[in-house]
């Protein structure tokens, strides 16, 4: 039997824009299993990236729970949180987030920087991960002399930094042309693969869905299809075609 990862229960999520309260998520009930690779669909404003901040620790629901291998992390302090992220999570963003005066090397250094590992152990760790996504040519060049696909890599291997067994990823070839994209989603697909990674992937694009093993459409703010077993037997076929090209 699968192993429950991430549990949510009635999460709603409000904002407070001046006089107006703005409900971005409503009831959301969903089970994350230890090994998935899920995609959570939905177009824009659908609340699917505010789901994927709370499922990721970045965010705290107005109301409902959330369990972390069975921790209640609802309440948790933001430095609390912040340990958690530290050590369990990598993210991967649509728009990189590389701090654009650090060199490759040191911004996948960075976050090792905050569990205190020491700067030997740092850099052979962020030299092999850029090596391994074939970037051993570009550890001191900074994100402004990179293309957006080496960009995205970085910002992968940085998600690897601290070895997490989660990676969240919001629109990760967003910025992206087709081809790029495809490569970028290849590496997730290795990293869940190759190294039991569980990974959830927040797109609009049915494409992108479709390397994933399970999907969660979402819309005003609301699950309206859970796919949390497996996608028809077309899907699978595909599923498996896709990661052993």
């Amino acid at each position: 039997m699968a192993e429950e990862l991430i549990k949510t229960q009635d999460v709603w999520k409000t904002y407070k824009l001046g006089e107006v309260d703005l409900t971005v998520l409503k009831g959301i009930n969903l089970v994350i299993n230890q090994g998935s690779f899920v995609a959570i669909m939905g177009p824009s404003g659908s609340g699917k990236s505010t789901l994927l901040h709370i499922l990721g620790g970045l965010d705290i629901p107005t109301k409902g729970e959330v369990f972390l291998e069975g921790e209640d992390i609802t309440n948790l302090s933001e430095d609390d949180l912040a340990e958690i992220r530290g050590q369990k999570i990598g993210f991967v963003f649509q728009q990189f987030n590389l701090l654009h005066n650090l060199t490759a090397l040191e911004n996948v250094m960075l976050p090792m920087v905050f569990q205190g590992v020491a700067e030997k152990k740092r850099m052979e760790r962020a030299k092999k991960l850029l090596t391994d996504f074939g970037l051993e040519k570009r550890f001191f060049h900074t994100p402004g002399e990179l293309s957006g696909g080496e960009r995205q890599r970085i910002a992968i291997a940085r998600s690897l930094a601290n070895d997490p067994d989660i990676i969240v990823a919001d629109e990760p070839t967003g910025n992206l042309d087709s081809t790029t994209g495809k490569k970028i989603m290849k590496i997730l697909i290795d990293l869940h693969k190759n190294q039991k990674k569980t990974i959830i992937v927040v797109t609009h694009d049915p494409h992108i869905a479709d390397y994933t093993e399970e999907t969660i459409n979402i819309m005003d703010g609301q699950i309206i299809h859970n796919h949390l077993e497996k996608k028809a037997a077309e899907d699978k076929v595909l599923w498996e075609k896709r990661k052993n090209t």
